[in-house]
């Protein structure tokens, strides 16, 4: 796959979050190399990439949100959706990315880049007020469930840089089959996916706790 374009916040007051000063969801294109690090557990409010910002830091950044990586290819569906352009970073992405279905994409999957960067799929992008608010459409978080396009959250395995042009290659796919799309439909109200998803021994166990218990299967 390839980085059409690296995006960095710009951090801005959150109208739409009474409790949270300022979110990072405008992020925008800038000229590469980025350096990319690995990020701390929540809520220590690191990210992945250098000078990105996240406000909301219990749901946002930290270890296994480092890095938030969308792909055009899900952007040119949603623009026939919504019936008008969307920009590289509009989703508040750090890496649009071509080449790649990131919704097949499965947990545990490594991407390998520049400078000896790897990072690792950890789970999909699970809409919130903020973005529904920053999106601006009625209905965004239906409309962005039924089509489950989320994009793919990444932790850095090692640390290295991004830059638009830059390729990445997927190094490692595990044999499960835990994918993004799969765990989003599962974590936005769908139980067959849910119950598909908990009986592989290969989902994680605090995952599978949550699903239990949001799908009342305690």
């Amino acid at each position: 796959m390839r980085i059409i374009s690296v995006n960095i916040a710009h951090p801005r007051a959150n109208e739409w979050k009474q409790d949270v000063e300022f979110t990072g969801i405008d992020k925008r294109p800038v000229a590469g190399p980025v350096a990319v690090r690995a990020a701390g557990p929540k809520p220590s409010g690191e990210v992945g990439l250098a000078g990105d910002r996240v406000g909301d830091l219990k749901h946002h950044g930290g270890t296994d949100q480092a890095v938030y990586a969308y792909a055009r290819e899900d952007y040119d569906r949603f623009e026939s959706v919504l019936g008008r352009k969307l920009p590289d970073g509009g989703f508040g992405e750090n890496l649009t990315v071509t080449g790649h279905d990131l919704s097949a994409a499965r947990i545990g999957e490594r991407w390998s880049g520049p400078g000896g960067l790897v990072l690792e799929v950890t789970g999909p992008r699970i809409p919130c007020g903020t973005f529904r608010g920053w999106i601006g459409e009625r209905g965004w978080l239906k409309t962005f469930t039924a089509e489950a396009r989320p994009g793919a959250y990444l932790r850095v395995a090692a640390p290295g840089e991004v830059a638009a042009g830059a390729e990445l290659e997927v190094v490692d796919r595990p044999e499960h089959k835990i994918t993004v799309e799969a765990l989003f439909r599962a974590n936005m109200g769908d139980r067959d996916a849910a119950l598909e998803l908990l009986r592989s021994p290969h989902l994680d166990e605090s995952e599978a706790a949550d699903l239990r218990k949001a799908h009342g299967l305690d």
